[in-house]
C-alpha cells in the first residue's frame, strides 16, 4: 500500500483540493478565456441550441453568472442567439464557428501546459496520474459518453 492510500480521506480531500487549484491556475495561466467560460462554451457547442436556463443547470451556475458570461461570449462573437419558436420571450444559444476553435485552441494550451508540468514529473509520477484519471473523471461528473471539450 502506498503512503498517499494510508491517508485519512479528509488530508486526501485537501490536498487534492489544494492540487487541483494549483495545477488549474498554472494551466490556465494567459489564457484567452476563463475556465468558466471555456466549460460553459463547450457546453454550448457539445449540446447545440440551449437555452439559458438549461445551460445554467448543465454548468451548475446560477441564472445571473449564466446571462454575463453569454453576454461576454456573445461580445467576442464565439455565441449567437436564436430566437425560440414556441416562446418569443425565450432564446437559444448556438456556438459560432469562431467559438468552436477557441474551444480547440482553449484545449490544445491546456494539453501543452500540462505537458510542460509532466517535464517536471518522473514516469512513475505520470503514471500515477494516469491511473487516477477515470476516478478524477467520475470524481468531476465525466462520463465515457459525456466527456466535455472543456
Amino acid at each position: 500500500m502506498t503512503e498517499s492510500a494510508e491517508l485519512p480521506r479528509e488530508e486526501i480531500a485537501a490536498r487534492l483540493a489544494q492540487s487541483v487549484g494549483r495545477l488549474n491556475r498554472r494551466i490556465r495561466a494567459d489564457s484567452e478565456l476563463t475556465p468558466g467560460q471555456v466549460s460553459a462554451l463547450a457546453t454550448i457547442v457539445r449540446c447545440g441550441p440551449i437555452r439559458p436556463g438549461d445551460l445554467a443547470r448543465v454548468e451548475r451556475v446560477a441564472a445571473p453568472t449564466i446571462t454575463r458570461l453569454l453576454a461576454d461570449l456573445e461580445t467576442r462573437g464565439l455565441v449567437a442567439r436564436t430566437s425560440d419558436p414556441d416562446d418569443g420571450r425565450s432564446f437559444f444559444v448556438t456556438g459560432t464557428d469562431t467559438g468552436a476553435e477557441a474551444i480547440l485552441r482553449a484545449r490544445t494550451e491546456r494539453a501543452e501546459r500540462v505537458l510542460t508540468v509532466f517535464d517536471e514529473l518522473d514516469e512513475e509520477q505520470i503514471a500515477q496520474i494516469a491511473g487516477a484519471l477515470d476516478a478524477l473523471d467520475v470524481a468531476a461528473g465525466l462520463t465515457l459518453d459525456q466527456n466535455s471539450p472543456a
